[in-house]
């Protein structure tokens, strides 16, 4: 039974995955709040098949009883927020509860399978984060002094990575971490959100050419000093996301134009002057040639692709753990070995709805300030998809980016759930704008019509 069970699982998961997907652009047919909610439970419905069914699997291998103790925590936490949410706020993006719910949920199955330690306290950060979801669109709605501080974000950004530069703690050649007591904190994921705040805040305020100057200055900063600590990923999302959201500030692809040709001059000389760079070049050229040391990542990363083809070997069936960094830097990786490419295409076009949410909330808002926040915040989540994915299939040359809600890491758990929850807000602020708006054209409505009748009732006492 265990056999058929460990079988079969694996197109079980394909089909769930498969059905969640076409869901959840379904869902975006319509921005009907009730009508969303009666799909999302459908999906809900599917993220608990597919939960169940993972923890299950993890169960028959390992036969220990913490796993079921694990997911049971799991269900009722997710279930409590979701029914929680909606009675906070039942205007909310339904959307964007699933999908993270859904990425959080394959998340933890996926570092349950690798390491259980590691995924108990994946599980602690992914609490945190869901009550900042609940906290942090309140704060969006009526904070709307928030534009103003543009010099607060770029200063406090700054000093912060500084701070990490001088003083971080260095792993894999970059620095990129501090140490609060027994937690480890990558502060680079936190100051994405201040500088896109800070970029937004400046340009609401002029998109002239010599504040334009200023702008890129400040920001410009901001990605040297990520470059001195070789935080060379965390400067290209930086970089990516500045150029546009000046584009959709400014409208000029004169600036996208020249900010991509000094980024590839930037690329050129951190190449020549940082040795890491170059082997992370040459190991994406060829990761065979120097396979013991610095190609052994990359080629383990592509055996397990290969191996798990499209239907993959089945959940716990493959070998993840052979793989150096699965449960943070090559964690797509390991989702293609054992549950295969099409699995793996669900994950991207799930990970893709997000970032279209978060673009059209994006678009939806009348103020350039939340335009700017929400288009950049989309920007940087979108990129940081791609460029971990990119990286671990050999597309581009790796960056050591986390993949948002799935990969280990709870500085970079947080900062997307913050970054969920200010989309939140955006959504709500504009939800709330379109009421007042409906409201006030009915109250006009009704006056037309009240004026009509009297006038009516005018006209018929003078003809009589």
């Amino acid at each position: 039974m265990n056999n058929l069970v460990l079988e079969y699982s694996r197109y079980f998961m394909i089909l769930i995955l498969i059905m969640y997907t076409v869901l959840n652009f379904y869902v975006m047919r319509s921005q009907n709040p009730r009508w969303q909610n009666r799909v999302c439970r459908k999906q809900m419905l599917l993220i608990f098949l597919l939960q169940t069914l993972g923890y299950l699997i993890i169960y028959l291998k390992t036969n220990d009883q913490q796993t079921l103790i694990f997911y049971g925590v799991q269900v009722g936490v997710f279930f409590v927020y979701y029914i929680f949410f909606g009675l906070i706020y039942p205007n909310g993006s339904r959307v964007l509860i699933s999908n993270t719910i859904m990425l959080a949920v394959l998340g933890l199955m996926i570092q349950t399978r690798l390491n259980m330690e590691y995924a108990f306290r994946q599980f602690l950060f992914i609490c945190i984060g869901l009550v900042l979801t609940l906290l942090i669109p309140a704060v969006i709605r009526y904070m709307h002094f928030l534009a103003k501080w543009s010099w607060f974000y770029a200063i406090v950004g700054i000093l912060v990575l500084v701070f990490v530069w001088r003083l971080g703690n260095t792993t894999y050649g970059a620095q990129l971490s501090i140490n609060l007591g027994p937690i480890k904190l990558q502060p680079s994921e936190f100051v994405k959100i201040t500088f896109v705040f800070f970029t937004a805040s400046m340009l609401r305020k002029s998109q002239s050419f010599g504040h334009v100057v200023v702008t890129t200055i400040l920001a410009a900063i901001h990605v040297l000093v990520l470059v001195a600590s070789t935080d060379l990923g965390s400067a290209l999302v930086f970089f990516i996301s500045y150029l546009f959201m000046l584009f959709v500030a400014t409208h000029q692809p004169g600036y996208m134009i020249a900010g991509l040709a000094s980024g590839g001059g930037a690329a050129v000389l951190a190449y020549k002057l940082f040795n890491h760079v170059r082997v992370r070049v040459q190991t994406w050229q060829n990761p065979f040639y120097d396979y013991e040391h610095g190609g052994y990542q990359m080629a383990q990363s592509l055996f397990a692709i290969s191996t798990g083809g499209w239907r993959g070997l089945g959940f716990y069936q493959g070998l993840p753990n052979t793989i150096p960094l699965a449960r943070n830097d090559f964690v797509f990786s390991a989702i293609v070995e054992e549950l295969g490419a099409i699995f793996a295409i669900g994950v991207v076009l799930i990970y893709l709805g997000f970032i279209l949410q978060m673009c059209w909330v994006s678009t939806w808002m009348n103020e350039l300030f939340y335009k700017i926040v929400g288009f950049g915040l989309a920007v940087m989540f979108g990129f940081q998809v791609f460029l971990h994915i990119g990286g671990v299939m050999k597309m581009i040359p790796g960056t050591g980016i986390t993949l948002p809600l799935i990969s280990y890491g709870g500085s970079s758990v947080l900062s997307t759930m913050i970054v969920i929850g200010i989309i939140q807000g955006l959504h709500l602020m504009k939800e709330k704008e379109v009421q007042e708006l409906e409201e006030s054209r009915r109250r006009e409505e009704e006056l037309y019509y009240q004026e009509q009748k009297q006038r009516e009732r005018e006209y018929e006492g003078r003809t009589h």
